[in-house]
Formats: C-alpha cells, structure tokens, sequence
C-alpha cells in the first residue's frame, strides 16, 4: 500500500458536478475544508450547512423526495453520532444517500482499519454492520469512485459511503 494522498478539491468538485449532484449537505469537516471553500462559491451545486449530521440526514433524505440528489459531507465523528437516523431514514426508508466521509487524523501510511485512532479504525467496520457499501479516496486515482458510489446508492436504494482518505486541497 502506498500513503494516501491529498486530492484536489477542485477535481472533487468536478467529480460532483459531472455526477449531477444538486445539493451538499454538510456539517463543516476541516478535513474537507477546501472542498466546502469551492462549494460555497459554486453556484451550480446548493451548499446547505445544518448544525448536526441527524439533520443533515434528514435533510438529504427530503431533497431527494423532492427530486434531488445531494450528497452528505460529514466528518468521521458525525458517521458515529448520526447512526440511529442513518439506520431509521437512510436504510430503513430506503434512500440513496451518498456520504463524503472525511477520516480526519488518519495517518495516511497505514490503511484505516490500521490506524490508531479509533474514531478511524472502526469507521469502516461500523459501515459494514450498518450493511453499508463503502469506497476509499486514497489519492486524485481513486476521484472516480464517487460516481459509482451514487450509481450503486441509487440501484441499491441504500446508503452508500465514500470515505475520504488524506485531506483535501
């Protein structure tokens, strides 16, 4: 394995338009800061910024009842916090969220499942008891894997994460 690397927010914006994505929504995560920097000025893709990720889920899950698609944009952290609301909404009422996880203090030479913190290691282990399919941005390589990450949200009608590996710049 070689170290994660940071990925251009500008690509990932790119990637999020050439998805049709129409909304993000987002608790801040300083690990994709430069990410929300970008979509904050986009005019092409709404930025909606609530102040916990039960909100955010909820609120994507209403967008896409009015014909939208967004994506989530959480922290790890906020992966952890919104868990009942993922498994009750997203899950159980069958809606293809995308989540854009940020493993904020991932130390980028060891795979997640290696790191020493805990709030990383387990991220993808909690994904999978959710029954939750999940990609890995590991590098600007791995930018096309959000796309087929809303593809097989959409075609699983399911939540699907995409875990940001190495800070965005």
């Amino acid at each position: 394995m070689t170290d994660a690397q940071s990925i251009s927010a500008a690509d990932l914006l790119d990637a999020l338009h050439d998805a049709g994505v129409t909304d993000v929504v987002a608790v801040p995560d300083t690990h994709q800061r430069s990410l929300i920097e970008l979509l904050q000025a986009d005019d092409a893709i709404r930025f909606i910024q609530t102040t916990t990720e039960d909100e955010a889920v909820a609120l994507g899950a209403g967008l896409i009842v009015g014909g939208r698609r967004p994506v989530l944009q959480i922290q790890h952290a906020g992966l952890y916090a919104c868990v009942n609301n993922l498994r009750g909404v997203a899950i159980d009422g069958e809606f293809p969220l995308v989540l854009l996880i940020g493993l904020l203090g991932r130390d980028p030479a060891k795979p997640p499942r290696e790191n020493f913190g805990s709030m990383v290691r387990l991220a993808e282990p909690l994904l999978e008891t959710l029954g939750i399919p999940s990609y890995l941005l590991d590098g600007p390589d791995d930018i096309g894997l959000l796309a087929d990450a809303i593809r097989e949200a959409e075609e699983r009608a399911g939540p699907v994460a995409v875990l940001v590996g190495a800070e965005t710049v």
